[in-house]
């Protein structure tokens, strides 16, 4: 097969699972500047997309323009309009399936996401092995298409400007600035309240730094308010920036503590060290962020906690699993932390 010189790349969502196409279209560039990517992506996430040089961006409007068979078919002629001699689908859903029916003449390549050993990870508990990273399954992509690509660990985006609104609300960067972002969609990922004061009060005992909190929707900020508290060098960015000025304050970012969600993966997107805390969910599965070494993933204990993983995505929580995240070991984050920042 012919190497392709015009390649289309597809991935709709999640915010994490987008954030971690970047260093792989990153190396895909570096390795091949002659061939031309375009990238299919929600508008949200072209944000930061838009941060990697050489490519042209569509905007997939899954809710409006683009929505149902038909929106699709009209996407379908959008793209057409590229020229693409290759598809790259990183996605693999119900959706891009459709587009790629309407899409005949360029070759194509999808991810294999795994789900059978997956599956074997969450129900046999004698089969507690690493999987294939989802970055990886991205790169099998790519090589079945004549673009296999070997990523570094500078195929990440660059440092953005700081906003000046985060000047006003966290100061000058002359602390060093941790990001967290304590909570997630599924309550078996996320920190307690109680937990995530906890864990900024151990952090704060470090000296010389800044707490930032990270997260997103109304409820979120209502609970970040609260960490914030009236502690001083703890501060709360949800809900008084747009994502954007999010994403360059975690850009500037010394280091970043997130529960397996996509904040972590934004952070590692820019070369920023994360460190990841997994409750119901591992490392295993393979969603650690990029260029993460196992150092920095802090796991419950499996002797307590035999069965975890309990599932890939933390959306399935067994009798007496409600909590396994209050186990997590803030000595052992702030030790972890401390010898980051060196």
């Amino acid at each position: 097969m012919q190497r392709p010189q015009r390649l289309l790349t597809i991935r709709l969502s999640a915010m994490g699972d987008v954030a971690m196409t970047v260093p792989v279209l990153l190396a895909l560039r570096r390795t091949y500047p002659e061939v031309k990517v375009i990238s299919l992506s929600r508008k949200r996430f072209l944000s930061f997309l838009s941060q990697i040089p050489g490519i042209t961006l569509i905007e997939a409007d899954v809710k409006g323009d683009h929505k149902g068979i038909l929106g699709l078919r009209r996407l379908s002629k959008q793209l057409k309009e590229q020229e693409p001699d290759a598809i790259a689908d990183l996605h693999n859903v119900l959706r891009t399936k459709i587009l790629r029916s309407f899409m005949r003449k360029p070759i194509k390549s999808t991810i294999d996401k795994g789900r059978a050993e997956k599956k074997k990870l969450v129900n046999d508990p004698q089969f507690f092995q690493p999987l294939k990273s989802t970055i990886e399954r991205y790169q099998d992509v790519l090589s079945k298409l004549q673009l296999p690509v070997e990523l570094l660990a500078t195929d990440v985006l660059p440092r953005q400007s700081i906003p000046m609104k985060v000047n006003s609300l966290v100061g000058d960067h002359d602390y060093r600035w941790i990001g967290i972002a304590p909570f997630a969609a599924h309550a078996s990922k996320a920190l307690s309240l109680h937990k995530a004061q906890e864990l900024t009060s151990s952090l704060l005992a470090l000296g010389n730094v800044k707490l930032v909190l990270f997260g997103g929707g109304t409820a979120e900020c209502k609970q970040l308010e609260i960490v914030a508290g009236t502690q001083s060098n703890v501060f709360n960015l949800a809900g008084f920036m747009s994502f954007e000025e999010e994403l360059a304050m975690i850009s500037n970012l010394d280091a970043m503590i997130a529960v397996d969600t996509g904040n972590g993966h934004l952070a590692a997107m820019y070369g920023v060290p994360i460190i990841t805390l997994w409750g119901n969910t591992h490392p295993y599965a393979g969603f650690v962020p990029f260029a993460q070494p196992k150092e920095n993933q802090i796991t419950v204990d499996r002797e307590q906690f035999p069965l975890v993983p309990t599932s890939i995505y933390g959306n399935k929580i067994p009798d007496g699993y409600e909590n396994v995240m209050e186990t997590i070991d803030c000595t052992a984050v702030v030790e972890r932390l401390r010898e980051i920042l060196g």
